[in-house]
C-alpha cells in the first residue's frame, strides 16, 4: 500500500510538473507573437495575383526584398506597385547627390523615431560618404555638429518643413541655387515619401533584428 502511495504522488507530481511547463511554453508563444508586426509577411504562395505582380517588380528591380513597408503595402497592390516605383526612383534615379539623399532619409526616419528605417538606411549613409559622428549626433536629437555645407542646407530644409511644415525663403533660395528646382523637388518628394514608409513601419510595428544594435527609441505606445 505505501509503494502504492508513493508511485501515485510521483505520477501526480509529474503530472503538475507537465502542465506548468506547458503552461509556459504557452505564455512565451504568446509572448512571441505579441512581438511581432500587425501584418505578418505574406509568402508568395499566398499572394493574390496582383499582388504577387508587385512582389516580382520588386523582386526584378534593385530592391530584391519585401522588407520594410512593402509588405503592408501588398495588402493594397496597385498603390502599393505605384509606390514601390516612386520609391525606386527616388532612391536610385533622383536628380540628388546619394550621399544627401541618404542623410535625408535618416534625419525623416528620426522625425518618426522610425528604428527600422535607421536600421536600413544608416549603414547606406555611411558608405555613401556621411561621417558617423554626423550619424550619431542626430540619432541622439543634437544638431550635428561639423556638418559639411550641403548637409547643413538638407538638414535645415529637412527639419523645417518636417517641423514648422514650410521652409524659410533664405533655406529655399540656398536650396535652389545648389540643387535647381529639379532637385529641389525630388528632396521633398524623397521626405514625402519616406514619411509615408515611416508611417507604414510605425504602424504595422515593424521591428529592426534583435541584433541590429543601437537604432531609435521606438514611438510611445498609444493607449486610447
Amino acid at each position: 500500500m505505501h509503494a502504492a502511495s508513493s508511485e501515485s504522488a510521483a505520477e501526480g507530481e509529474t503530472t503538475m510538473r507537465t502542465t506548468v511547463l506547458m503552461g509556459c511554453l504557452l505564455a512565451s508563444t504568446l509572448g512571441t507573437a505579441a512581438a511581432q508586426t500587425r501584418m505578418p509577411e505574406l509568402a508568395p504562395a499566398q499572394m493574390s495575383a496582383e499582388q504577387k505582380a508587385m512582389y516580382d517588380a520588386i523582386m526584378a528591380g534593385p530592391r530584391h526584398s519585401i522588407e520594410g513597408p512593402f509588405n503592408m503595402w501588398l495588402r493594397s497592390p496597385d498603390l502599393g506597385n505605384r509606390l514601390q516605383r516612386v520609391g525606386e526612383y527616388l532612391r536610385f534615379s533622383t536628380t540628388m547627390p546619394h550621399n544627401l539623399n541618404e542623410f535625408a532619409i535618416l534625419i525623416t526616419a528620426v522625425e518618426w523615431k522610425s528604428g527600422f528605417e535607421w536600421f536600413a538606411h544608416y549603414p547606406l549613409a555611411i558608405k555613401a560618404g556621411l561621417e558617423p559622428a554626423v550619424a550619431k549626433d542626430l540619432q541622439e536629437g543634437r544638431r550635428p555638429a561639423n556638418m559639411t555645407a550641403d548637409e547643413t542646407l538638407v538638414y535645415d530644409f529637412a527639419t523645417q518643413l518636417q517641423r514648422q511644415k514650410q521652409v524659410s525663403d533664405a533655406v529655399y533660395a540656398s536650396a535652389v541655387k545648389r540643387f535647381g528646382e529639379q532637385g529641389v523637388t525630388d528632396l521633398v518628394a524623397l521626405l514625402g515619401y519616406y514619411n509615408l514608409v515611416s508611417m507604414t513601419l510605425n504602424v504595422a510595428q515593424v521591428q529592426p533584428p534583435a541584433n541590429a544594435g543601437p537604432t531609435l527609441p521606438a514611438p510611445a505606445p498609444v493607449t486610447q
